[in-house]
């Protein structure tokens, strides 16, 4: 029985133990999705039959391993991301064409051995935040099907929340990757412009797009992320540059002021907004109030100004030639870009470079921000009723990060007394991709309020890494008295070290029974042939400084070696010479220090 919300930790763990396969997963998924309740989700799926061969070659090849670390991992694409074999709509059937390649991240998942599912509904050319532009009907939020799933990339955060696939695919320009996730209780990364490639993929704003993922927790979100960044010599938007640490305490955020805080009557919003802040609080931030004004005028540029003839610039020919099959709201604001002039636009270019300015003197007083990331929700029928105002008004902490150049994650944020969800954003300069996610899995932990629809569902401690930058910092795995809560963790927690995750050797490994060492401490030996069941290891992230003077107080016979783990990844860690364990007692079998401890501890 699967859970109902589905993470890749617990797919592959599956897979490993031999009680899931791809096939069944594949019919598990054809199954919740005959029985989902919202029709509007899905624009195009891969044939039952495909997906079963796709599922079925997945069996035939190699096992999970190094090479495809998203083996058989169930995923959706927002459909304006070329996906080959199925047809890219943009949610617009007239623009409808099929491509011959998949886009570059979905060439790279689908080298990982993610498994494809399908293409999901959106708001019509990307054009929204609310999920109502599309002729294929209006995914709900999956708590209240009164109420909007947010977009554009609305479909592909509804299959997710509802339990369809494991994560997926978006795009944002305006806040389509994070608005989504705010209304179906889900991570949303929208990343550094340029991090993930956006070769494949039908434009909005071409300078400004980024490809996003949806995921229940951050841990899966990450490693997607990681797994389909990268330079693309077609995308002439791509960009790489090294990763930036941010503070893991100490650090400063950015809070709105009581006199800037705009929820538009929803005093519900309002207070998850102040609960979010105690909560960065207490996990080790401290808040500042700043003058949001350059950023909420940044926003408004995006489509109040010269910015919105970028969305017509791609599609000029269709619209000239199709405007009446494309959906009234989106053609009135796409359509509307033809009466732009090229002055205008760089009034725009040039208001939007002083307010930049602005912005950057505004960073000096702290490291991140934390902002609602939509001031509401509205039902379906008050967003058809007043399609633009409203719209505008979730693009309130949203609209300005593109512009700017900034990355984002969009987290959980617990719920309101009338069951909906509330969601905030981490916000930082460009390239800030990976501290995010580190702290917005803390934030998420703390916030305790479920997966997806599942409000109960526990997030599970993450075996993929989510880690600061490490140009100052070095990892290290640790297999005995060094483990939390064991007799030497002190050494790791007092010079400023990190856990990071738990993991587990590749299996050509022995474990031994020190003797005469207090505290007791084990060895662990490469054994090349040996197979056994691995050895449980931590992996912590040590100060460069520290990891130095760590290393130095080994005692001999122990040392430092590189450790290969199950996923077929290198670390350093505690190693032991061969010599040592003539005659010690082999746990081998036990599988770890703490199994031993607490055998000898009963």
């Amino acid at each position: 029985m699967l859970p109902r919300i589905l993470t890749i930790d617990e797919l592959q763990a599956r897979y490993r133990d031999g009680s899931l396969t791809p096939l069944q997963l594949v019919d598990e998924i054809l199954r919740r999705i005959t029985a989902g309740t919202d029709p509007a989700v899905w624009i195009s799926r891969v044939p039952d039959a495909a997906l079963r061969d796709a599922a079925q070659d997945l069996m035939r090849g190699a096992a999970p391993g190094a090479d495809q670390p998203l083996w058989g991992i169930p995923f959706a694409v927002k459909d304006n991301i070329d996906c080959a074999g199925l047809d890219t709509t943009a949610a617009c059937p007239a623009f409808a064409y099929r491509p011959p390649d998949d886009a570059a991240v979905v060439a790279r998942l689908r080298a990982a051995g993610a498994l494809l599912i399908g293409k999901t509904n959106l708001d019509q050319f990307a054009t929204g935040l609310n999920g109502t532009r599309s002729p294929y009907g209006a995914p709900r939020s999956v708590f209240d099907a009164r109420y909007i799933s947010g977009g554009s990339s609305s479909g592909s955060a509804v299959a997710v929340a509802s339990g369809q696939v494991c994560f997926s695919l978006g795009t944002d320009t305006a806040g389509s990757g994070r608005v989504p996730a705010a209304f179906n209780n889900l991570i949303g990364i929208k990343p550094t412009r340029g991090l993930l490639p956006t070769h494949g993929v039908v434009p909005a704003c071409r300078s400004l797009d980024c490809v996003t993922v949806f995921a229940a927790c951050t841990a899966d979100a990450d490693r997607v992320r990681r797994i389909a960044q990268g330079d693309d010599a077609r995308d002439p938007y791509a960009r790489t540059a090294p990763q930036q640490r941010l503070p893991t305490s100490g650090f400063r955020f950015a809070i709105l002021k009581p006199s800037e805080r705009e929820f538009f009557a929803d005093a519900q919003s309002a207070q998850r907004y102040a609960d979010a802040i105690a909560r960065l609080t207490a996990l080790g931030g401290m808040a500042v109030e700043f003058d949001y004004r350059p950023f909420r005028d940044a926003a408004a540029l995006l489509y109040a100004g010269g910015f919105v003839a970028e969305r017509l610039e791609p599609l000029r020919a269709f619209v000239e030639q199709h405007a009446d099959t494309m959906d009234p709201v989106v053609r009135g604001i796409i359509g509307g870009a033809q009466g732009v002039s090229a002055a205008e636009l760089f009034a725009d270019f040039n208001a939007l470079a002083a307010l930049r300015r602005q912005a950057e003197k505004a960073w000096a007083d702290f490291d991140l921000m934390l902002l609602p990331t939509a001031p509401t929700l509205y039902s379906v029928e008050q967003m058809q009723a007043d399609p633009i105002r409203l719209n505008s008004r979730l693009g309130l902490y949203t609209n300005f990060v593109n512009l700017l150049d900034y990355c984002a994650l969009a987290v959980p944020a617990g719920f309101r007394d009338d069951g909906l969800p509330f969601g905030v954003s981490l916000i930082a300069p460009a390239f800030h991709d990976d501290a995010l996610a580190a702290l917005g899995e803390r934030l998420h932990r703390a916030t305790q309020c479920g997966l997806g629809v599942d409000r109960s569902a526990a997030i599970a401690e993450p075996s993929a890494p989510i880690a600061v930058p490490a140009d100052e910092r070095i990892v290290i795995a640790v297999v005995g008295a060094h483990l939390s809560g064991m007799p030497l963790n002190r050494e790791l927690t007092e010079p400023g070290g990190s856990l990071l995750r738990r993991a587990r050797t590749a299996a050509h490994y022995r474990f031994y029974v020190l003797p005469d060492t207090t505290p007791k401490k084990p060895g662990l030996v490469q054994a090349p042939g040996f197979d056994g069941p691995g050895i449980d290891v931590e992996l912590w992230s040590l100060p460069a400084a520290a990891f130095g003077r760590f290393v130095s107080r080994i005692p001999s016979p122990l040392g430092i070696g590189k450790l290969r783990l199950e996923d077929g990844s290198e670390v350093s860690g505690f190693l032991c010479e061969a010599h040592a364990v003539s005659g010690a007692q082999e746990i081998t079998a036990l599988g770890g220090w703490r199994a031993y401890i607490a055998g000898i501890q009963t």
